[in-house]
């Protein structure tokens, strides 16, 4: 599958918009995104220290605890990651 690389700080996207992008991150296709995944991810929509705001987007929207953000828990992920420079209409 290819890395996908693209910047998309400080353009407007909508929350679906948004969830689509990372989704299209979930390399294993189980419908979860894992840290790894995120950290990709993050690193490819133009987020500086991917590896920590990863770590960080799973202990806030990780609701269940399992490592993983799930298709529940993507709401509370976005809603995170608009605070990262993304702007969300």
């Amino acid at each position: 599958m290819a890395i996908w690389s693209f910047r998309c700080v400080g353009v407007p996207l909508t929350e679906d918009q948004l969830k689509g992008l990372l989704k299209r991150f979930d390399t294993n296709g189980d419908g979860r995104l894992s840290k790894k995944e995120l950290k990709v991810a993050f690193r490819s929509l133009g987020l500086k220290h991917s590896g920590w705001r990863a770590k960080r987007a799973l202990k806030h929207a990780d609701a269940n605890g399992d490592g993983f953000i799930s298709e529940e828990e993507m709401n509370q992920m976005v809603k995170y990651a608009s605070r990262w420079g993304f702007t969300i209409y």
